[in-house]
């Protein structure tokens, strides 16, 4: 198993459990076997250019952003039009709520 397929198949993992999908999910919505998904993210196997396009398709990201943990700057900003959008539909109650959770988790670093 080779670091790179490791690196790939973690943020492979961490894409899908950020969107809120099962494997089987992602397979489906690739168009790819579970089977090759659990390799995938277990680093035993790696992805063809075809099948890295599918599942970036399937988790709505740009395919670089299966090789680096790091947000380049239009990813960001697709970032921050999503997490817009999602609390445009909060009640006052629950956007209270959600800074609170923000700003604990941005002072937990402070302490």
């Amino acid at each position: 198993m080779n670091d790179l397929n490791r690196r790939f198949g973690n943020l492979v993992a961490a894409h899908r459990r950020k969107n809120g999908l099962s494997q089987f999910q992602l397979a489906e919505q690739a168009g790819i076997s579970k089977d090759m998904v659990s390799k995938i993210e277990i680093g035993a196997s790696g992805a063809s250019f075809r099948v890295i396009e599918k599942l970036a398709t399937a988790l709505r990201i740009d395919p670089a952003e299966l090789f680096t943990p790091n947000l380049r700057p239009e990813a960001k900003s697709r970032a921050y039009s999503d997490l817009t959008a999602r609390l445009a539909g909060f009640s006052e109650a629950d956007l209270l709520w959600a800074r609170e959770v923000l700003e604990a988790a941005l002072n937990r670093d402070k302490r």
